[in-house]
């Protein structure tokens, strides 16, 4: 009977590598396809442009979905100016504090902008 359960828990140990593995690469293969798939303008942006600017390029060009995540260095106000939506305050109860925003805090949108 001892043998029996060492092979059930090398047989355990043996899948559960595997499934780490198999996640690593799915995180890594999807890293390199999102890197891959930069628009020709935010590509030659982000080549040409020193370190400090390059993440603002990928920012900006960000498209304001009825659902928002807000991104690293985004305020409400930020967000309000690029997707004319001046209540997202009241659209969202969750935000208790105006100030404290974060990336990747999830809010509504309405956007009033024609032009995404």
């Amino acid at each position: 009977m001892g043998s029996s359960q060492d092979t059930r828990k090398t047989f355990a140990d043996l899948a559960s590598w595997y499934c780490a593995i198999v996640i690593l690469c799915l995180i890594l293969l999807a890293s390199i396809r999102e890197s891959s798939t930069l628009p020709a303008d935010v590509d030659d942006a982000v080549s040409s442009s020193a370190t400090v600017g390059v993440g603002r390029s990928r920012l900006l060009d960000r498209p304001c979905d009825e659902i928002y995540v807000v991104g690293e260095g985004e305020t409400l106000h930020t967000i309000s100016d690029k997707c004319g939506d001046p209540f997202i305050v009241e659209r969202n109860p969750h935000i208790h504090d105006p100030d404290d925003v974060f990336p990747g805090l999830v809010i509504k949108i309405i956007s009033t902008n024609l032009k995404r």
